[in-house]
């Protein structure tokens, strides 16, 4: 079976919480994506989903707004895969989706706080090479940067994430 990729439009939101339910061990991440939702950060063209051929979300990928600095760039996450559709790049495939629609809109800069070895995939390094930092210490490995094809050494300095995560 086949996926393909769109944005997320607002009839998906149920359907995007459930992905997210199915695919982490508690509520965190699900309910995160729906205060984003309420938040300034917001991106809903930024915001793409993984739909099987009977149009259901098998998958969804975010980019919201992030303070780096004194600029702005985007914050990968979270990124969750329905289980039944998982190690079958269906992850991959809508992480493309959501950093070409965000290259194709000018941004600039893209950072994520995960794991070195799946990240490191789409071009992420660790953010310390671009002048970036996190505000969560002791997780700096984690902390990676990917800059899009606008990028020109800006922003850079410490990540200010939106206020919905600091409940996750």
């Amino acid at each position: 079976m086949a996926v393909r990729t769109r944005v997320e439009i607002p009839s998906d939101a149920p359907a995007t919480r459930r992905v997210h339910m199915a695919a982490f061990p508690g509520p965190e991440e699900a309910d995160l994506v729906d205060a984003l939702r309420r938040d300034a950060a917001w991106l809903p063209e930024l915001s793409v989903v993984a739909v099987d051929e009977r149009e259901l979300v098998v998958g969804h990928a975010l980019l919201t707004r992030l303070q780096v600095g004194d600029g702005w760039a985007l914050a990968l996450a979270p990124v969750a895969v329905a289980p039944e559709w998982q190690r079958k790049g269906v992850g991959t495939t809508v992480v493309r989706a959501a950093l070409e629609a965000a290259d194709a809109a000018g941004e600039r800069l893209v950072v994520v706080l995960g794991d070195p070895g799946y990240y490191a995939r789409f071009g992420f390094v660790p953010a310390a090479r671009h002048q970036v930092t996190g505000p969560y210490p002791g997780n700096e490995e984690y902390l990676q940067a990917l800059p899009l094809a606008g990028y020109d050494g800006r922003p850079h300095g410490v990540c200010r994430y939106p206020a919905p995560f600091s409940s996750v």
